[in-house]
């Protein structure tokens, strides 16, 4: 059994200093709402505690999907280089950025090169850029595929984008993984689904990349980005149905709109034809609560319908 952990949306904090010349930006939008309420609900306590429960766990591999930091201030992405290297070894922990990560133009390529050990494919170099991406992994008989739908936006918007170009290289990996006999994990931050977040959120491109997973296949798309922990379906190779797994944001406290923080662990066995994949979810039942499962779900085979299934972080 091969078994791997999910964090999404852990923007770390608090946030370094801030300069006039910083906000002069759309940070300007983001600082004033780190100020009145991020700064609130996210708590580095809550991240800790999921943290340590991963580690407890003994899981195989970690996938980080997305919004590691919060601005993308140089220093906001250079710490957060440093929580990468005390979470795990690039050969451990595999990461795909979000919105936040490219919030202002400049912020991705900057994060590409901190980040680069993390996001790069097997057997190729560390130096990574947005043509980088979709990078493929193996470990195991799992193939762990990332792709980037980040990409600075205008204030007030948050939008992700999934593009022809990377489209075809995304067919190509799960085409490769397939021929290996290899469970295919494709993440992404923003959710591939419809309906998942407010517009100005959206995924542009949602039907592109739904179109590549029913032509190649896959067997489960992991995102973070909605800060909500559920579980989707869609369309794969002949008449199969792909999973699509969102996951509550790693530092979200109490008391807020969106569960509090939670990890997801996908329990994967099996071989080509007959995989089995059980769903986890694990997190902080209440203040001073341990870490705990929350629920669980076995994820082989089709579901009788592709109806959306929201699972909250409370019984």
């Amino acid at each position: 059994m091969f078994r791997l952990a999910h964090i999404s949306d852990v923007h770390l904090g608090p946030l370094p200093d801030v300069t006039y010349r910083d906000l002069a930006s759309k940070r300007m939008v983001g600082y004033v709402n780190w100020q009145r309420n991020r700064r609130h609900i996210l708590h580095e306590g809550i991240l800790g505690h999921i943290l340590d429960d991963i580690k407890a766990s003994g899981v195989d591999h970690l996938a980080v999907t997305g919004d590691l930091v919060n601005l993308a201030l140089d220093a906001e992405i250079e710490l957060a280089k440093l929580w990468l290297e005390a979470l795990g070894t690039p050969e451990s922990v595999s990461v795909v950025p979000g919105n936040h990560d490219a919030y202002v133009p400049g912020a991705f390529d900057k994060a590409c090169r901190f980040w680069g050990p993390w996001m790069a494919g097997d057997g190729g170099s560390a130096t990574v850029d947005r043509h980088s991406f979709p990078y493929l992994r193996v470990r195991g008989n799992v193939a762990l595929i990332g792709v980037s739908s980040a990409r600075a936006t205008a204030p007030f918007m948050a939008n992700g984008f999934f593009r022809e170009d990377q489209s075809h290289r995304l067919a190509t990996l799960l085409d490769k993984a397939a021929g290996q006999g290899l469970f295919r994990v494709v993440m992404i931050h923003h959710p591939p689904v419809r309906g998942a977040v407010a517009q100005h959120k959206r995924l542009f491109g949602i039907g592109n990349f739904q179109n590549t997973i029913a032509r190649h296949g896959a067997e489960v798309v992991l995102h973070g980005h909605s800060h909500e922990p559920t579980l989707n379906w869609i369309s794969g190779k002949g008449r199969s149905k792909v999973p699509v797994v969102g996951v509550a944001a790693g530092g979200q406290s109490f008391g807020g709109s969106h569960p509090a923080g939670q990890w997801n662990l996908l329990e994967i066995s099996g071989d080509p034809g007959a995989w089995s994949l059980r769903l986890v979810r694990r997190g902080q039942h209440g203040p001073t609560m341990p870490v705990e499962d929350l629920m669980s779900v076995d994820l082989a085979g089709d579901p009788d319908s592709g109806a959306k299934v929201a699972i909250g972080g409370s019984r």
